[in-house]
């Protein structure tokens, strides 16, 4: 099995906010909203920045921490109700270099700067994409 669904896979390249968790060395947690990019050649989810991510909380503490979540989520509806989302736990890689490709090759709509993160998932959970909106799917797959 692949690490996302196909139609897990179509709602992440619709939806390019998310949310990034990370734990500083404090221990404790930190919440940022990030442009998020699927890239379907290695099954990993890239975080970039037109920023200077290097000198980031995020970056930093990822680097420190490589233990990351993601969220990405909307309202398909609001009437009736309807969330959708994909959490993925997983381990962060930090690249201080190559990030203005990366994100040319993933169609980012901004330019990215040189450092982004990839995150490898582990554990995906997913609402109201392949289930109904309260009946979430999760599994392992790192």
């Amino acid at each position: 099995m692949s690490t996302f669904t196909s139609t897990e896979v179509e709602y992440l390249t619709s939806q390019p906010l998310g949310r990034f968790a990370t734990v500083g060395t404090d221990g404790r947690p930190h919440v940022m909203p990030v442009g998020v990019f699927y890239d379907p050649g290695t099954g990993t989810l890239v975080i970039g920045s037109a920023a200077t991510m290097v000198k980031s909380k995020k970056f930093r503490d990822a680097r420190a921490n490589p233990d990351v979540a993601v969220v990405v989520d909307d309202l398909a509806s609001v009437n009736p109700w309807t969330p959708r989302g994909i959490e993925v736990r997983g381990r962060a890689e930090a690249h201080l270099s190559g990030g203005a490709e990366v994100g040319r090759q993933l169609g980012a709509g901004f330019p990215f700067d040189e450092v982004y993160l990839r995150i490898h998932p582990r554990r995906v959970v997913s609402w109201g994409i392949d289930t109904n909106s309260y009946t979430p799917a999760a599994r392992d797959v790192g």
